[in-house]
């Protein structure tokens, strides 16, 4: 594709915003496909723009995941409980993403997000510690099964997901903010590579762009972090708050202006 130097510079500043804003608290997507929607003109189709995204999102998330790894010790059994259904479940929704109109889950997602953002604003003391409310057997089925549906809803749709996951770790697990972005993330790399693998396999995945576009969401990744470890859970936690409604906003506009 073609295109001008200042589309290339606005992708690029896009792409490692989304990256530094994913990292903290997620809702990088909320950023990146719209810019990309804009950037890439009415001329590539939805699918392509879809998959396209996916590519510097797979790069962002991998850089978090490794930084994030080794400043911070997770319970990767119960990660990769969640991890291992939430790729099957994104592969799979990908596999729907041109057949189910997204108009469709647009209101429903604002309501549940509006939800969240309550939810978290009124509960102080949400995520700032670790206190986990299951047994071990239960909360590996609670993250199984959280993940292949969020991890289905991110293959077919996307804005989000990483809200979602998060407020399953910490609302419903008990885990604290700071460890619960950290599996976040390795669970959204799944999904992230699932859907790329699924959008790819129908050639739905502009790889120029793509790549140019994850080297700035690679470092926008590394400095968000950064800023999260060092801010901790407290931080990360108002993050999450203002993405959340920052999102809610965002999909209510699309809701009334289309």
């Amino acid at each position: 594709m073609d295109l001008s130097f200042e589309i290339i510079i606005f992708l690029l500043f896009a792409s490692g915003f989304a990256g530094f804003v994913d990292a903290i608290s997620g809702g990088g997507g909320l950023i990146q496909l719209p810019a990309m929607m804009v950037g890439l003109g009415n001329s590539t189709s939805p699918a392509t723009v879809l998959g396209t995204n996916k590519l510097p999102s797979f790069i962002g998330t991998s850089s978090a995941v490794i930084n994030y790894l080794s400043r911070i010790r997770i319970d990767l059994r119960f990660t990769f409980a969640m991890a291992i259904p939430a790729f099957i479940g994104s592969f799979t929704g990908a596999q729907f993403a041109n057949l189910i109109p997204r108009d469709l889950f647009r209101p429903i997602i604002v309501v549940m997000l509006i939800a969240v953002a309550i939810y978290t604003f009124t509960k102080k003391e949400l995520g700032l510690v670790k206190a986990h409310r299951h047994s071990d057997g239960r909360r590996y089925a609670i993250g199984a099964s959280a993940g292949l549906v969020i991890g289905f809803y991110d293959g077919i749709f996307g804005p989000g997901t990483g809200s979602f996951i998060a407020l399953i770790l910490v609302a419903v697990i008990g885990f604290a903010f700071l460890e619960a972005t950290a599996i976040t993330k390795v669970v959204n790399w799944g999904t992230n590579l699932a859907a790329l693998i699924s959008f790819q396999l129908s050639s739905n995945v502009i790889w120029a762009i793509g790549l140019m576009m994850g080297v700035a969401n690679l470092i926008g990744a590394l400095f968000g972090v950064r800023v999260a470890v060092k801010g901790g859970s407290e931080l990360i936690r108002k993050a999450f708050i203002a993405v959340t409604v920052i999102l809610i906003v965002r999909l209510g506009i699309d809701i009334f202006t289309e």
